[in-house]
């Protein structure tokens, strides 16, 4: 038998091929081989939209989507989900969407935050995980959109990458929501979670950032906006990091990981 390749990926990049971001893949004639795909995935998803149904997660009612102001500027709604996104990491959504909310009642624009002393910033955003940190991500990549992007947020991902306390899901999910543009799927621990569990991944996957790259080479393009939002708040109601509600679940038959 053939040695195994190792486990171990080399570090993987954010990098794009040449015109990979702008819809390369039209009109582009290569020979076609048969593409992996998961067993049962298409039933798999058709089921998680079913108990995804009512919207009624977390996720849904107070996610970085229900966080900004949609009345104000264009420029200042997407620094506000960029913010909101600096917010969420490691952090509940309702404990993201009280802080946003307290912010936006300091009037949330980059001259406001910049404008605010640390300890003042500390005390409107606390207690999101990594409060300290946040502080002096938020502060830097304030300063740095009013220097180089005229207070407003660049509108690539690998523009969005560069910026302090920003990674590559943040990036992804800016890309969606605050310019409505796909550019990859937002991988969080819950998408990396799901995803392995239901084998959706041709190997296990140990980082969100290779769970991205795994899903994109065969999820179809036109379902890279939804999935994020489908899983997790499947991940908050009934795929549970810890004792997941197997027997409430619509895939208990169809998934590989199902306690029976």
């Amino acid at each position: 038998s053939t040695p195994r390749r190792s486990r171990r990926r080399k570090s993987i990049a954010i990098t794009y091929e040449p015109g990979q971001e702008h819809g390369a893949e039209q009109g582009v004639s290569e020979p076609q081989r048969p593409r992996w795909e998961p067993r049962d995935w298409q039933q798999q998803l058709e089921h998680i939209r079913e108990m995804r149904r009512s919207r009624d997660a977390p996720v849904d009612e107070m996610g970085v989507q229900k966080c900004f102001d949609s009345s104000a500027p264009p420029e200042v709604m997407r620094y506000q989900v960029l913010l909101s996104l600096m917010l969420s990491s490691q952090t509940k959504d309702q404990v993201t969407s009280a802080a946003m909310l307290r912010l936006r009642q300091h009037g949330l624009t980059v001259d406001s935050i910049l404008q605010m002393d640390d300890e003042t910033l500390g005390q409107i955003i606390y207690p999101v995980g990594f409060w300290r940190n946040k502080v002096k991500y938020i502060k830097q990549t304030t300063a740095i959109l009013k220097q180089k992007y005229g207070g407003d947020i660049p509108r690539t991902v690998e523009e969005l990458v560069q910026l302090p306390g920003v990674g590559p899901k943040m990036a992804h999910l800016a890309m969606n929501i605050a310019w409505d543009s796909v550019s990859g799927i937002a991988v969080d621990t819950h998408v990396h979670r799901i995803t392995n569990r239901l084998k959706w991944v041709k190997e296990e996957t140990r980082y969100p950032e290779e769970t991205r790259v795994a899903l994109e080479e065969w999820l179809p393009r036109d379902l890279w906006r939804e999935i994020n939002w489908l899983l997790v708040g499947f991940g908050q109601q009934t795929c549970l990091p810890v004792n997941p509600r197997c027997s409430e679940c619509l895939n208990q038959d169809i998934c590989p990981a199902a306690k029976r």
